[in-house]
């Protein structure tokens, strides 16, 4: 029992210790995800609709007229 109570005085201590993120930072770093989130959203977007495209030219054998 008597390491069960030192092991909760010891997390207690721990987090005496924690110096919390500030508001603006957290809306600052919420935003960056956010925006990074978008970015990398619409790359993926491209890179599937282009792959999507050129496997359906391949497929239907358009790639060997050149689209005519």
């Amino acid at each position: 029992m008597k390491k069960i109570i030192n092991f909760f005085k010891e997390c207690y201590s721990e987090l005496k210790k924690v110096v919390w993120p500030t508001r603006e930072s957290v809306m600052e770093n919420t935003k960056i995800v956010i925006i990074s989130i978008a970015v990398v959203a619409v790359f993926l977007f491209c890179v599937d609709f282009l792959s999507s495209k050129l496997v359906a030219d391949v497929l239907a054998g358009e790639w060997l007229t050149g689209g005519m």
